[in-house]
């Protein structure tokens, strides 16, 4: 499905947004067809259900944005050494066993024979650019693991994002990086 499609934009939009589509397609089809045709013409809301339906699942364990914005606040006060424990923690609840890196790489993961390289010093940087990603593939590279992970507190740019993609990188940032480190902000 294309990223701009309808059905993609409203996928990643709050669910509400899909039911009110629903009601309002109803409404229009009620109030606009010909008696024997309302009911055809409200269920071309149905595909607009459905996808609130999606939606409603995907986001049902998603924290509100003020619980967003009090999570990146508390980890925005952290020193290094604060939040390397709190993603050494987050990583080892989750079943990796963690080791830590230098250089490119901070943390290198290991579960069930696959190794992942985490890369996570430059996380409260303002804006990321590609040059942190650079290393973390090399490193990657040389470690001869098969996933890498990028974690940004602050912003990362268009051409971060390409070259993450092309090189299998997956970026933690926002929403995502309260998600993965909540447990351990709701024991500070």
């Amino acid at each position: 499905m294309s990223e701009k499609s309808l059905f993609a934009v409203l996928l990643r939009s709050p669910w509400w947004i899909s039911f009110v589509l629903v009601a309002v397609i109803a409404l229009l089809a009620g109030a606009l067809l010909p008696g024997e045709y309302k009911g055809v013409g409200m269920l071309g809301g149905f595909p607009f259900f459905v996808i609130g339906c999606m939606a409603l699942w995907r986001q049902r364990n998603l924290p509100s944005p003020a619980l967003v914005e009090k999570g990146l606040e508390k980890l925005g006060a952290m020193s290094w050494r604060d939040f390397s424990v709190v993603l050494d923690t987050a990583f080892t609840r989750q079943g990796y066993t963690v080791s830590q890196l230098s250089g490119g790489a901070d943390l290198l993961l290991e579960k069930k024979h696959v190794r992942t390289v985490v890369s996570a010093k430059r996380w409260k940087a303002a804006a990321m650019g590609v040059e942190p990603l650079r290393e973390l593939v090399s490193r990657r590279d040389a470690l001869e693991a098969s996933n890498s992970v990028c974690i940004s507190f602050g912003q990362v740019s268009a051409k971060a994002q390409e070259f993450a993609a092309d090189n299998r990188i997956s970026l933690i940032t926002g929403a995502d990086l309260v998600i993965l480190v909540d447990e351990e902000i709701k024991a500070l």
